[in-house]
């Protein structure tokens, strides 16, 4: 059976369409996907992502220990900021996409994505060497994500103090009179915040923080938001998902995450192999538009001149564009309008090769 979040009850009152996802029962939309989406694009969205995981690192040898574990650096990132970060086996591929949160030099903050906790949890813990400690607190924490361009209008009317943290930064505050971490980040390409309640502090209490939170931007149009509207966003954003863009079976370099793996620090798990892939990966990620009719979907073949070049790793509508498109992991070298094929229920539609993101700025962590 799958897991429920401590906020099951309230979203099913609110008329949630429930759906699978990562071994957890969530809302898909509470309305319609599309007005969702434009929701927070264009005012506010609350999401309820408590499903994500949370692994604690701690001891004199933290930020050594995780800084062997992911491509991305953090030797040098000061306390109170966030780093993405791929993980990578020591071939390369992707053991899942993280972040880190850096609270100090002996103690740092994983988020980890909801399906690949326990296997996340077991990975770094087998890794773990020096004066270090790993805990899964997966099951302490409800997190919430306010996103969209008010949602900082709205965060105001909250938080005990007005400074509140800039993009990837984070701090410990206080949000209606609950102690929280209080994250600049998102999945959507909006500005906007991520809320960390451990409820097994005394006073918390998440039912009473999602209404509340609710409530204070209700005159701002802000609504809760479904999973469904969460994918559309971060497909727009390019914004990649574990399991489509990144998996066991494709690297970061394949996947346009290069910023992201420094080559240049001492060794991590699957340099060597992201070293010897770092000149011309054999695929890499691109993003097209459909020019035919047609929706591409995860797994859809990819054609140029009739022959097999790859598959769609997340497709779908672009509603801040008006049309479908998605991205691609192909062979070959393409530019913007060059002309590809994708593979729908038997049908060869055209497709061009546009420029990432979709929507917004770019990827920046």
């Amino acid at each position: 059976m799958d897991k429920r979040t401590p906020l099951y009850n309230l979203q099913k009152a609110l008329g949630a369409r429930f759906t699978s996802f990562g071994g957890w029962e969530l809302p898909v939309s509470y309305s319609d996907i599309l007005q969702e989406h434009h929701t927070v694009r264009t005012k506010a969205g609350l999401f309820d992502v408590s499903h994500m995981g949370q692994i604690l690192v701690t001891g004199s040898d933290a930020v050594k220990f995780v800084n062997s574990l992911i491509t991305n650096d953090i030797s040098t990132t000061p306390s109170y900021k966030a780093v993405y970060s791929p993980m990578c086996y020591e071939n390369g591929t992707v053991v899942d996409d993280v972040i880190v949160y850096k609270f100090s030099e002996d103690k740092l903050f994983i988020v980890v994505n909801a399906g690949n906790t326990e296997k996340d949890f077991e990975w770094i813990n087998s890794h773990a060497t020096g004066n270090v400690k790993v805990e899964n607190l997966s099951p302490e924490y409800v997190l919430l994500a306010l996103q969209g361009p008010l949602s900082e209008k709205i965060i105001n009317k909250l938080v005990d103090d007005n400074e509140l943290p800039g993009f990837f930064r984070f701090k410990e505050t206080r949000v209606m009179g609950m102690n929280v971490i209080l994250s600049r980040s998102g999945y959507t390409g909006e500005d906007g915040f991520e809320i960390y309640l451990n409820i097994t502090e005394s006073g918390s209490d998440p039912e009473a923080l999602w209404n509340g939170i609710l409530e204070a931007g209700k005159e701002d149009g802000l609504l809760p938001i479904g999973l469904g509207a969460r994918d559309t966003l971060r497909l727009e954003a390019a914004l990649p998902l574990y399991g489509h863009e990144l998996s066991d079976s494709i690297t970061p370099l394949e996947a346009g995450l290069g910023k992201f793996v420094k080559l240049s620090k001492e060794d991590f798990i699957g340099k060597k192999a992201l070293l010897n892939q770092s000149d011309n990966p054999e695929r890499k990620l691109y993003g097209f538009e459909m020019l035919d009719r047609g929706i591409p979907r995860n797994g859809y073949e990819v054609l140029k001149n009739g022959e097999n070049i790859g598959y769609v790793t997340s497709g779908g509508p672009l509603p801040r564009l008006n049309t479908n498109g998605g991205l691609a992991l192909v062979k070959g070298d393409f530019t913007p309008e060059d002309r590809i094929e994708i593979l729908i229920r038997n049908r060869s539609c055209e497709a061009k090769i546009v420029e990432l993101p979709f929507y917004g700025k770019k990827y920046k962590k």
